[in-house]
């Protein structure tokens, strides 16, 4: 059990550490933590999975983007029946936001396949239907903004605005032992985080969430048997679901980002990956970053990972670049150790 009390410190002190707060948070190993974007994804482990996730965006550049999340989730076997807990810390310069989510999914299976230690066809492909509801703490204290233009009326009588914002999402998980996909939308209901002031012209957009969706996919392809495989990954973000407005009703053209990530996985112990984020609207937009990471899980079941965004932007010189840190954790009763597939699907 060390490797949880450990865990559970390093929760302490990254959540205990007084932080000042990005709309949905970015990660470059998303799959770290996959509850993050996707209800859906709960008990998908088959155990009580942990994980927890330290990222520092453009790191060096003062208020730059800071997210810590931690996920845990689980799979009541006997009901077929998913159940998570999401919560993260985000901020950037003088926005924060803290959010708590509960996440319920069901699943079914939809296809079988032979097990070779049973020896006997067991299912092979689950469907997880996923919903999660909770709230998100955000503020921000306009004060601390330092104006080119004073006289702008959007900045007008700007102060200190704390909300509290409750959410629902949704998220479909589908998958095999060589293949997965989801789709998502962690957040959607749209909150408008401040008042119109009585005399702003209605052209004048005022701060808001949107909605945000994702789609993601992978396929394990054996290089030599299950010692030594290729996992390609793809995700693609998007806002709005291609016709996103402001709340001056007018259309924000956010760029779609896809992520490309290439991994390869030995004994199912040891991942090593490179991956590009872009968007597909390269005329509007620019390439983002190039990404390495690495990932171990050991005997005594606990996951560390490590990765590392080199930018590629023009914030590639006063910036550092970014980097993630993650701890896991598989909290297995002692009679599943022992079998075979305690955790079903390794690879993710």
């Amino acid at each position: 059990m060390r490797p949880l009390y450990l865990l559970l410190a390093c929760f302490l002190f990254l959540f205990g550490r007084p932080l000042c707060a990005q709309q949905d948070p970015m990660f470059t190993k998303y799959i770290f933590n996959p509850l993050a974007y996707n209800p859906g994804y709960a008990g998908t482990a088959g155990v009580l999975d942990i994980a927890l996730l330290h990222r520092q965006q453009w790191w060096g550049l003062q208020g730059a983007p800071m997210t810590q999340n931690l996920t845990l989730h689980t799979l009541l076997p006997k009901n077929n029946i998913g159940l998570g807990l999401n919560t993260s810390l985000d901020q950037v310069a003088i926005y924060r936001q803290f959010n708590v989510y509960g996440s319920f999914s069901y699943r079914l299976a939809i296809a079988r396949r032979y097990h070779r230690h049973r020896k006997n066809k067991i299912p092979g492909t689950y469907i997880y239907m996923g919903l999660q509801a909770g709230v998100s703490s955000w503020s921000a204290d306009w004060s601390k903004l330092d104006y080119q233009d004073y006289s702008d009326p959007a900045f007008a009588n700007q102060q200190a605005v704390s909300l509290w914002l409750p959410n629902v999402g949704a998220g479909l998980y589908i998958q095999s032992k060589k293949w997965f996909f989801g789709f998502s939308s962690p957040m959607l209901v749209t909150h408008t985080l401040r008042k119109r002031a009585a005399f702003e012209p209605v052209n004048i957009p005022v701060a808001q969430q949107y909605r945000h969706f994702y789609m993601t996919g992978g396929v394990v392809i054996p290089l030599k048997g299950e010692n030594l495989v290729l996992r390609p990954i793809l995700l693609i973000k998007n806002v709005g679901l291609f016709s996103a407005t402001n709340s001056a009703n007018l259309k924000i053209n956010a760029p779609t980002e896809f992520d490309i990530d290439i991994s390869v996985i030995y004994k199912k112990m040891f991942w090593m990956g490179v991956a590009f984020r872009s968007a597909f609207e390269l005329n509007t937009s620019s390439y983002d970053s190039v990404d390495f990471w690495f990932s171990v899980r050991l005997k005594n079941r606990l996951r560390i990972g490590l990765s590392y965004d080199l930018t590629l932007t023009k914030l590639r010189g006063p910036a550092q670049g970014s980097y993630e840190l993650m701890l896991g954790f598989d909290l297995i009763p002692q009679p599943a150790i022992n079998q075979p597939d305690y955790r079903p699907y390794k690879w993710f």
